[in-house]
C-alpha cells in the first residue's frame, strides 16, 4: 500500500508514551496520524518506560536539542535483592542476594549519597554511543563493553514508599541520568542490589504539568474528528522556549531578523524569543551586551491566522 502523502506541521505534542514501545516507535507512530512530514523526539525512553516523551513536529524540531538538556522528573519501582543485566526488569539475572534488614534512616543515607552532582556509570545495555554504534547493539552480541562515566545532576532521589523488598521512589535530575543506574547503584550502597521494574516520566522542563496524550488517545480523535482534532493538541514552537524571554520587533526589525541581520534592541542580555509584530515566532536569538540582537536557530513558521 503507498503511504498517505506527508504535510507540514508545526507544533510540540506530548505524547504519553506506552510500555513496551521504544521511543522512535511511539514517534513514528504518531508522526503517521499527523502525516507529518518532519518529526523528532526529545530524548529516549527505554521501552519499559511510560510518560512524558515531548514530539517536535515541522519547525519545532529546530528547538529539540534545547530540550533533551532540560530537567526531568520520574516515578520509580524497584527491587532489592535481585541485580540483572540491563539493571531493569527486562535484562537477564545475574545475582539474588538476601536483603539485608535497614531502617528508613539507613535507607535515607543511601539516597543522600546519590544526589548532587555525582559520578554515574550507565549502564551497557544503552543507547550511548562508542564508535557511531549504541552500546546496547554491542553487549547484544555478546561483546565486552564498558559504558564510560559520566558526571550527572540528581537533584532529588527520595522513597515516597516501602513494601519489603520494594521501594516506590522519586527522581528529579538533569539530562543524561540513568534511573536504571541510580537503582543499582542504590541497591550496592544498601548491600544488596536492585533492579528498576517500573518508571515513568512526570514531567520534562518546561512542561511542569504536562496534558499528556496515549496513542490510543489521538487514534479516537483522529477517527472522531479527523486531523484537526490532533492539531488541536498541539503546543505552540514557543511553547517549548517558555523559559526565556519574549522579544517584540517592529516590521523593520522582523525583516532584518528573517535575513539574518542583527537588530538593535532594548532587552536584556542572553537568549530570547524573537518575535514578529503579529506573534509570530522568527527564532531562538541572543542578545549580547550592546544590545544586539542575533539568530541563533531562526525558524520559517506560518504567518498567525
Amino acid at each position: 500500500m503507498p503511504r498517505p502523502p506527508t504535510r507540514q506541521v508545526h507544533g510540540i505534542l506530548l505524547l504519553d508514551k506506552p510500555a513496551g514501545m521504544s521511543s522512535n516507535q511511539a514517534l513514528q507512530a504518531a508522526r503517521r496520524l499527523y502525516r507529518a512530514d518532519k518529526a523528532g523526539h526529545t530524548g529516549s525512553l527505554d521501552p519499559l518506560a511510560t510518560g512524558l516523551l515531548p514530539l517536535c513536529f515541522g519547525e519545532a524540531t529546530k528547538i529539540a536539542g534545547l530540550l533533551l538538556g532540560s530537567r526531568k522528573a520520574y516515578a520509580a519501582e524497584c527491587l532489592l535483592g535481585v541485580v540483572t543485566s540491563t539493571a531493569d526488569s527486562e535484562g537477564e539475572v545475574l545475582e539474588r542476594r538476601a536483603v539485608p534488614p535497614f531502617d528508613d534512616a539507613a535507607l535515607r543515607s543511601a539516597l543522600a549519597t546519590l544526589r548532587g552532582r555525582i559520578t554515574q556509570v550507565p549502564p551497557v545495555h544503552s543507547a550511548i554511543k562508542q564508535g557511531g554504534e549504541p552500546l546496547y547493539r554491542r553487549a547484544r552480541r555478546g561483546e565486552d563493553v564498558q559504558a564510560p562515566p559520566r558526571e550527572v545532576e540528581v537533584d532529588r532521589f527520595e522513597c515516597v514508599g516501602r513494601d519489603g523488598p520494594r521501594l516506590r521512589l522519586y527522581v528529579e535530575c538533569g539530562s543524561g541520568t540513568y534511573v536504571r543506574s541510580l537503582v543499582r547503584d542504590l541497591g550496592e550502597r544498601l548491600g544488596c542490589g536492585a533492579h528498576l521494574t517500573a518508571l515513568r516520566r512526570l514531567w520534562v522542563e518546561p512542561f511542569r504539568a504536562p496534558a499528556m496524550f496515549t496513542l490510543d488517545e489521538l487514534r479516537a480523535r483522529q477517527a472522531q474528528d479527523g486531523e484537526a482534532a490532533l492539531d488541536a493538541l498541539l503546543l505552540p514552537v514557543d511553547a517549548g522556549l517558555a523559559a526565556l524571554p519574549a522579544v517584540r520587533l517592529d516590521v523593520d526589525g522582523a525583516r532584518a531578523l528573517g535575513h539574518g541581520r542583527p537588530v538593535a534592541v532594548e532587552a536584556a542580555p542572553g537568549r530570547c524569543r524573537a518575535h514578529a509584530p503579529d506573534g509570530r515566532l522568527l527564532a531562538l536569538g541572543e542578545v549580547d551586551a550592546a544590545g544586539t540582537l542575533r539568530v541563533v536557530r531562526g525558524l520559517n513558521l506560518p504567518p498567525v491566522a
